[in-house]
C-alpha cells in the first residue's frame, strides 16, 4: 500500500466517521410534538406533580427505597413560598425551600463578547424550563414537596458570600400539624460549584412519623444553536445520565426517555443528572443512602419537560427524635479537577468526551496531558502545540521508518517508471516486478500505513475532547483565534492545513500511480482544507502542527536518502 492510498483511506474513514456523527445527531433530536404525560416505570397517580408515597413500614422500622411504581413526573413550579437570592463568587441563585429555580454562572459568559450576560443552567421560563427539585412524601401527605411547605427561616431572603468566609448557610424550616418539622440547610461553599442539602427531621408529637427524601431534576431540552456544520454543541451529549456501583455509568437521550425502557433501578450512593454541552446538574445522595433511581416525562408550557429522579432513603423518626439525610447538586460546569475533588465515583464520565469507553479513555489521557503541558505554559493553543510534540516524539521510530521507506520509493522513481513502460497494461506483471524492486532495495510499500492509521484514533478523541472540554471554552491562542473550541474566524489555519498538505504530496513518490489516483490526490488537499474549515480551531492547530513537523521530517529523509537519483 503507497502513501497515496493511506490519505485516501484516512479521508474516507474520516468523512465516514463524521457523516456517522450527523445521521447521530439527527437521529438524536428531541422530538418536536408533546408526549402526554407518562413515567417510564408505570402510569402516574395522584396529581402528576410529585411521587407516589410508598407503603409505610412496620412503627420503628426504617423504611426501606420504595418502587417507582406510583412515581410521578413535576411540573412547574406551583409555589407561593418567598424566594431567595444567593450570590457567591461563582453563582448567583434563586430558591425556595423546594426548588433551585435559577442558577447563574458568574464565571461562565454566554459567549465570548466581554459584556456577555452569564450562563443562566436553571431557568424558570418555558423554553429553557431548568430546576432542581427536592421534597418529601409519606402516606399521610404530611411532608412539604418540592412545591410548597418550606419558608426560610428567620424571613431573611437575601445571602451573599461575605468578603473571607468560606462558606453561607441558607436555613428553611417547614413545620406539620403533629409536632414533626423538617429544618432544610443550603450550604455554598467559596469557589464551589457543589450545592449541599441536609434536611433534619424532628419529630415532637406522639406518634412515629415516616417519610422518603426524593430529589429530582427536570427540564426542557435547550434549542442548539448550529454554528456551520461541524458545531461541536450538535455532537455533545444531551440528556439524563446516571451511575450505580452494579449497572456503572448509563445515559439516556431525550428521545429515548420513554421508548429506551423503564428505568426502577435500587441503587446505593451513585448519582444522577442531566448533561448538556460544558455544564451539568447532578443529584449526589450519600455514599451509603439506598434510593431508588427512575425516568419520567410530562407535559409542560414549554413543551415535553424530561425528569430524573431519586427517591430514598426513607426514615422513621420516634416520638421524641431526631433523623437528618444529606445530599449534594453539582451546579456548574464540567471541571475535570473540581469533579474529582468529589470523590465520587463515576461522576467523572459526566465530562462524556465519547459515547465509546475507549475514545472516552484516549481522550482522558489527551486531557491529562493537555492540563499538564497548560500548567507549564499557561495557553491552551500552545499546550495543544506541545502535546503534538510530544505525540510525534512517542510515534517517531514508526514515522521515521515510515518517511524513511517514502524518501526511498522517490529515490527509485525512474526505475519504477521504466518498469511501468516496459510492462504497459499487464498489472499483474508490473506489480510482481514492482514487489521483486521492494525486496532488493529493502523499500517497504505499507511503511505508511501504521503511523496514519494510529493517527485517526487519536484526531477523533481529540475532537471529543477539544469539543467537550469547558477549559477550553471561549480559550485563546494568539490574535485572531479567541476560542479554540470554535472554528477559525478567518479560515487562516485551515488555509495554512491546504498549503502544508500540498507540499507534503510534491514530496511523495507518484511512478506507478494510477492516473485516477494521481487526481484524486490533487484535490485531496483542498477537500480536507474545505472539511476542516468547519472544525474548532484547536483541532485544526492540532493537524497543522502535526501535518507541518510530519513535513519538515519528511524533507528531511527525502534529503538524506534521495539526493542522487538512482541509476537504472
Amino acid at each position: 500500500m503507497n502513501q497515496t492510498r493511506v490519505f485516501l483511506i484516512f479521508a474516507w474513514l474520516l468523512v465516514a466517521t463524521f457523516l456517522w456523527m450527523e445521521w447521530g445527531k439527527e437521529k438524536a433530536a428531541p422530538p418536536e410534538t408533546a408526549q402526554t404525560s407518562t413515567s417510564t416505570s408505570a402510569a402516574i397517580a395522584g396529581d402528576g406533580s410529585v411521587p407516589g408515597a410508598p407503603t409505610a413500614a412496620a412503627p420503628g422500622a426504617v423504611p426501606t427505597a420504595p418502587t417507582m411504581a406510583s412515581a410521578a413526573a413535576p411540573t412547574a413550579s406551583t409555589s407561593s413560598a418567598p424566594t431567595v437570592t444567593v450570590t457567591t463568587d461563582v453563582l448567583k441563585l434563586v430558591l425556595d425551600g423546594g426548588e433551585l429555580r435559577q442558577a447563574d454562572l458568574l464565571k461562565y459568559p454566554t459567549t465570548a463578547d466581554r459584556n456577555s450576560a452569564p450562563v443562566r443552567l436553571f431557568a424558570q421560563d418555558p423554553s429553557n424550563y431548568f430546576v432542581a427539585q427536592s421534597g418529601w412524601v409519606n402516606q399521610g401527605h404530611n411532608a412539604p414537596t418540592h412545591q410548597g411547605g418550606f419558608v426560610p427561616a428567620g424571613g431573611k431572603t437575601d445571602y451573599a458570600l461575605a468578603d473571607g468566609a468560606s462558606s453561607v448557610d441558607v436555613p428553611f424550616v417547614w413545620t406539620g400539624a403533629n409536632g414533626v418539622t423538617i429544618r432544610r440547610t443550603y450550604t455554598f461553599s467559596r469557589g464551589d460549584y457543589v450545592v449541599k442539602v441536609r434536611d433534619e427531621v424532628a419529630n415532637a408529637g406522639t406518634a412515629p412519623w415516616q417519610g422518603f427524601v426524593y430529589r429530582q431534576l427536570s427540564r426542557v431540552p435547550r434549542a442548539l444553536v448550529k454554528k456551520g456544520p461541524m458545531s461541536a454543541e450538535q455532537y455533545s451529549f444531551q440528556g439524563a445520565a446516571w451511575y450505580s456501583t452494579s449497572d456503572k455509568y448509563d445515559k439516556r437521550k431525550y428521545d429515548k426517555f420513554v421508548d429506551g425502557g423503564a428505568l426502577d433501578k435500587q441503587v446505593t450512593g451513585g448519582w444522577i443528572g442531566m448533561l448538556q454541552h460544558h455544564f451539568f446538574s447532578a443529584w449526589i445522595p450519600g455514599d451509603s443512602d439506598t434510593s431508588t433511581f427512575s425516568l419520567a416525562t410530562t407535559q409542560g408550557t414549554g413543551g415535553t419537560q424530561y425528569v430524573v429522579r431519586e427517591i430514598g432513603p426513607g426514615v422513621t423518626v420516634a416520638p421524641g427524635a431526631t433523623a437528618s439525610t444529606a445530599a449534594r447538586l453539582w451546579v456548574g460546569p464540567k471541571l475535570v479537577k473540581a469533579i474529582e475533588a468529589q470523590n465520587v465515583p463515576g461522576l467523572d464520565r459526566a465530562v462524556d468526551f465519547s459515547s465509546y469507553s475507549i475514545m472516552a479513555t484516549i481522550a482522558s489521557w489527551l486531557f491529562w496531558v493537555l492540563e499538564k503541558i497548560y500548567g507549564l505554559v499557561g495557553n491552551w493553543g500552545w499546550s495543544i502545540v506541545g502535546l503534538v510534540l510530544l505525540i510525534k516524539l512517542a510515534m517517531y521510530p514508526l514515522s521515521a521508518a515510515q518517511y524513511k521507506s517514502m524518501a526511498k520509493m522517490r529515490k527509485f522513481q525512474p526505475r519504477m517508471a521504466q518498469l511501468k513502460e516496459r510492462y504497459g497494461d499487464d498489472k499483474q506483471k508490473l506489480q510482481m516486478a514492482m514487489m521483486e524492486l521492494y525486496k532488493k532495495e529493502k523499500i517497504n510499500p505499507v511503511g505508511g500505513c501504521l503511523p496514519i492509521l494510529l493517527q485517526m484514533p487519536v484526531f477523533l478523541a481529540l475532537y471529543w475532547m477539544l469539543s467537550e472540554s469547558v477549559e477550553l471554552r471561549h480559550a485563546p491562542w494568539i490574535g485572531w483565534i479567541t476560542d479554540l473550541t470554535s472554528r477559525d474566524p478567518y479560515f487562516v489555519l485551515p488555509v495554512i492545513n491546504v498549503a502544508v498538505m500540498w507540499f507534503t504530496q510534491k514530496l511523495n513518490p507518484t511512478a506507478g500511480m494510477d492516473p485516477m489516483q494521481a487526481k484524486m490526490m490533487q484535490f485531496m488537499p483542498l477537500v480536507f482544507g474545505v472539511m476542516f474549515a468547519f472544525f474548532p480551531a484547536g483541532l485544526v492547530l492540532y493537524w497543522v502542527t502535526n501535518g507541518a513537523l510530519g513535513l519538515l521530517q519528511q524533507w528531511w529523509m527525502v534529503k538524506r536518502y534521495s539526493e542522487e537519483p538512482a541509476k537504472a
